[in-house]
């Protein structure tokens, strides 16, 4: 679901002292989009809003939620955004973020 491969790469490109601010921005951007997705984005924005998030998500680590984004943003780019379960990929942008989450914890308690 994380790669944490790559949040311990981007702890190492910014630094410890700086990451934390790096990923409350990620997720400040991340939560936006999501707030767009809950709204019932348009279908004709769904695309583009699909595509920034999966950004988002795979600067994160979120391998799982960019999967799902990507899926998403496949179908709308192919006409059928009416076939994208947002629920599902909200779904999984919670279960990420709560694993996320929890795993930050156990990183900066080592």
């Amino acid at each position: 679901m994380i790669d944490w491969n790559r949040v311990y790469e981007l702890r190492r490109e910014i630094g410890a002292d700086d990451f934390g601010e790096v990923v409350e921005l990620f997720l400040d951007e991340v939560e936006e989009g999501i707030a767009a997705l809950r709204e019932g984005s348009p279908l004709d924005t769904l695309e583009s809003h699909l595509h920034s998030l999966k950004g988002s998500a795979l600067n994160l680590g979120f391998v799982r939620f960019a999967e799902m984004c990507q899926a998403g943003e496949s179908a709308a780019s192919q006409g059928v955004a009416d076939q994208v379960n947002v629920t599902d990929v909200l779904d999984s942008y919670e279960a990420s973020k709560a694993a996320f989450l929890n795993g930050l914890n156990n990183m900066t308690a080592a």
